[in-house]
């Protein structure tokens, strides 16, 4: 794959938002960040810029000049402390400024890194704070996040990939392993790009796909493919042993079968993203769909999907889409690796039949997302031509 893409050379911004009574637990969180500091950002001659108040996030970020390169993007990291409550009022204050600034950090790839005191809290604050980010113009790496639980225990298998008992080792490297990722990345753009649409929607009432096919209308670069996963062909995963699972995936097979193997494994293999069209099915991803991501699972023991990207269509009947918008974040971005485009996803709130395609303002906003698609998967030079 042509990698059209590039990290700006030369600074490195990091978000640490401080607190009063989170941080007072916060040496362990410093011992990560100074680790990946020494091994990472030294060796490369970057610039690191610390911000850790919203005043200072914003003040830094409207100083910058314009990328002299369009395509290149600037490296960003966010690392929070929640320490027992979940509770950071500096991080509130830093999100609350995403959300009100659509563009704030147009031109960037990030990663975050959570630490708590309690088992709880480093994946829901990440995944809103993802969400907040994306929209405001930020893209992510596969795999953004690194959390750091009270016990560390969720770095119990990594530590034994390692070869080390010890688990802040391996939050160290995983920390180290993001920063990586952010500051090698090069990007998705090919001459004539892939897309694959999953739904499990009605062609002639779903609000959700009579947008997915104005959004198609619009993709004159990409060729599109569609694969429907309604009435009983998807068998949802039972949860193979380990071991099974992993002898079907190297096979590119699942025990299951069905159209996940027959239809869907090898048109995700074929394809440079996925589009979700992803209706509000009482605040959370339709049936079909979650066992869709649960199946997924048997490719990626074989074959993670860093070289694919994520956008996603989601409509709600009354509210509740960015719930729907982080799901697709945790599972597909954080646990199977999609790179997340910055605006991956448009939220629109329609109930009867019809009606998505009557809400004002929607023809620029599916001009505008499509033409984002684009951007994020084809290559400057497949534009050029076309001009």
């Amino acid at each position: 794959m042509e990698q059209t893409g590039t990290i700006e050379n030369g600074s490195l911004l990091m978000v640490i938002p401080w607190d009063s009574e989170s941080d007072s637990g916060s040496e362990r969180l410093d011992l990560v960040l100074k680790f990946v500091e020494t091994v990472e950002v030294m060796p490369r001659n970057i610039r690191l810029h610390r911000v850790h108040t919203a005043e200072e996030f914003q003040s830094f970020l409207q100083e910058q000049k314009p990328a002299s390169d369009p395509k290149s993007l600037r490296p960003v990291l966010f690392a929070v402390r929640l320490g027992n409550d979940g509770v950071n009022i500096e991080y509130a204050r830093i999100l609350r400024l995403l959300r009100r600034e659509p563009h704030l950090l147009e031109g960037y790839i990030g990663g975050v890194i959570t630490d708590a005191d309690s088992e709880l809290y480093t994946k829901s604050t990440a995944t809103e704070l993802v969400l907040a980010a994306n929209q405001s113009g930020c893209a992510f790496v596969g795999k953004p996040l690194v959390e750091g639980t009270g016990s560390l225990d969720n770095f119990r298998v990594a530590a034994k990939n390692l070869g080390t008992a010890d688990y802040l080792e391996a939050y160290r490297v995983s920390a180290r392993r993001l920063l990586q990722s952010i500051l090698d990345f090069r990007g998705y753009a090919v001459p004539e790009p892939s897309l694959l649409c999953l739904h499990a929607s009605s062609h002639k009432t779903s609000n959700t796909f009579s947008l997915w096919r104005d959004v198609r209308d619009r993709l004159t670069h990409t060729t599109c493919s569609e694969i429907g996963l309604r009435n009983g062909t998807l068998y949802d995963c039972s949860g193979c042993p380990y071991q099974m699972c992993l002898h079907y995936g190297e096979k590119d097979s699942c025990f299951y079968g069905g159209v996940m193997v027959e239809n869907v494994y090898p048109a995700i293999r074929e394809s440079n993203a996925i589009l979700m069209v992803c209706p509000n099915y009482n605040d959370a991803l339709s049936a079909n769909l979650t066992g869709f991501i649960n199946r997924l699972t048997a490719l990626y023991r074989k074959r993670q999907f860093y070289d694919k990207a994520l956008f996603a269509i989601i409509v709600s009947g009354y509210s509740g889409g960015d719930n729907i918008a982080r799901q697709l974040i945790a599972a597909l971005n954080m646990n199977k690796n999609f790179y997340l485009p910055a605006h991956f996803c448009i939220m629109e709130t329609a109930n009867d039949p019809g009606t998505a395609e009557k809400l004002p303002g929607i023809r620029n906003r599916v001009e505008e997302f499509a033409a984002r698609i684009e951007k994020t998967l084809v290559s400057e030079s497949r534009h050029s031509d076309s001009g």
